[in-house]
């Protein structure tokens, strides 16, 4: 889901109330957001990606201008669902009409918001306004109240495709090979394929592009992405470099799986830790994948053993995730790369039910009691497993105020030694009973 408009209407400060942070800066300066930023928010159960855009210029001969078109166009082909806003202040903008084209010609659903309108009064006057459009999906918000926005809320998942187990017999089991550049993400995509789908090439940067390729194998259906090598913020060269990392961190968010490549010649370095860093962010489980093994064992005498101990030394975030040591220039153990995925994607997808998990957070509290800050003491009512891939988990409690970082990290290893879940991450919400009836116009994330 992509919030497009010209500059300076508000958007960002609709990203933040929707995301309930902060990430997006804002300013009266128009053009301050110039990257795209998204993150995932969540409105009554269900989970979606926000994507806040650069103001669209039609015509600038401006660089950085035609850079800002250039990702917001990147990220209306890559929504579901788009939120075209204007302000209440400049009902007549003539660039509004041309980008309302721009988003028309996409064919996907379009809603229309009105920033500035902080009362009902104010909220009709914007429908009246904006009703040149031709359309009766106008909603009058404010962004920096945030009046309206549960009402745009409710109208954007009513527009959101079904989830994503629903299109799962159409895509299978997402995989996204990622790493920075030149470590043979393209060779391992061809050497799986059996055929040239991508151009591999020792030059670094040879992939732009996210490119998404459906096959079958042994009867399961996959959908394997190579993505464009990425680097460092700092090393990362505006345009097309730019683009292209920016939809590799696209492709982890709509993955189950990320393949995570290693130069085993070069090591462990920084650019790899911070590719890492971009998977587990985006809720992915993760195998990572050490390339060039035969390259190195030729010159060093490091063990596999031994190199598999220095990254969960080096990466204890990633510590149960599974490693594989291969070469996909000669095929050298990537077809066990597929055992592995059977293995985590069961894990990714496995789901606990009620009565279970309310034993297990019943026997969990019982063996450590919820702590006590400023007097008062977390009360955990119940659990429920309110999402898959990544499994989701939402604690039912008194104050979500009271949770502290041990404990919530207690919860978390409890249920890894209970259920499993080796290798995939797991999310945690802790929520007041009466949050599903009295969130509207104020959405929260823990």
């Amino acid at each position: 889901m992509a919030i497009v408009g010209r500059p300076n209407v508000g958007k960002s400060t609709l990203f933040n109330r929707i995301t309930g942070t902060r990430k997006a800066v804002v300013h009266d300066m128009p053009g301050m957001t110039r990257d795209r930023n998204y993150l995932r928010a969540e409105w009554e159960g269900r989970e979606f990606i926000l994507i806040d855009t650069g103001g669209y210029e039609i015509d600038t001969k401006e660089e950085i201008y035609r850079q800002m078109r250039e990702q917001t166009l990147l990220a209306v082909e890559e929504a579901d669902v788009l939120i075209f806003l204007g302000n209440l202040d400049e009902p007549n903008n003539l660039v509004d009409d041309e980008v309302l084209q721009k988003l028309r010609k996409s064919g996907k659903p379009l809603l229309i918001a009105v920033n500035k309108c902080d009362t009902r009064a104010r909220r009709d006057e914007a429908v009246a306004e904006f009703s040149r459009f031709g359309t009766n999906n106008i909603i009058g918000v404010s962004a920096l109240h945030g009046n309206g926005t549960g009402e745009l809320l409710d109208a954007i998942i009513e527009r959101l495709p079904d989830e994503r187990e629903d299109a799962e017999d159409e895509s299978g089991i997402r995989i996204s090979v990622v790493g920075r550049p030149n470590v043979g993400k393209s060779t391992l995509v061809n050497r799986i394929l059996g055929f040239e789908r991508t151009i591999a090439n020792p030059l670094p940067g040879t992939t732009r592009d996210a490119i998404d390729t459906t096959f079958e194998r042994n009867g399961q259906t996959y959908t394997i992405i190579d993505t464009a090598g990425i680097r460092r913020r700092g090393k990362i060269k505006v345009g097309p470099e730019k683009l292209s990392a920016l939809a590799s961190r696209i492709s982890l968010e709509k993955c189950d799986i990320a393949l995570l490549l290693v130069d085993a010649v070069d090591g462990l370095t920084d650019q790899d830790a911070h590719v890492a860093g971009f998977a587990v962010d985006a809720g992915c489980a993760c195998i990572i994948v050490v390339n060039k093994w035969d390259a190195y064992v030729d010159k060093n005498h490091k063990s596999a053993d031994e190199f598999a101990q220095e990254i969960k030394d080096q990466w204890g975030f990633l510590k149960d995730s599974p490693v594989i040591f291969i070469s996909a220039l000669t095929g050298q153990r990537v077809e066990k790369i597929f055992d592995m995925i059977a293995k985590l994607y069961e894990e990714y997808t496995r789901e606990i039910d009620t009565p279970t998990l309310n034993n297990w957070l019943q026997k969990t509290t019982g063996k450590l009691s919820p702590p006590v800050r400023s007097g008062k003491q977390l009360k955990i009512k119940y659990a429920t497993q309110t999402g898959q891939r990544p499994p989701t988990f939402s604690f039912f409690v008194n104050d979500p105020s009271l949770v502290h970082f041990s404990y919530e990290r207690y919860l978390l290893n409890q249920l890894r030694e209970e259920f499993g879940f080796t290798g995939v991450p797991l999310k945690l919400r802790f929520r007041m009973k009466a949050e599903f009836s009295q969130r509207k116009g104020k959405p929260y994330q823990k």
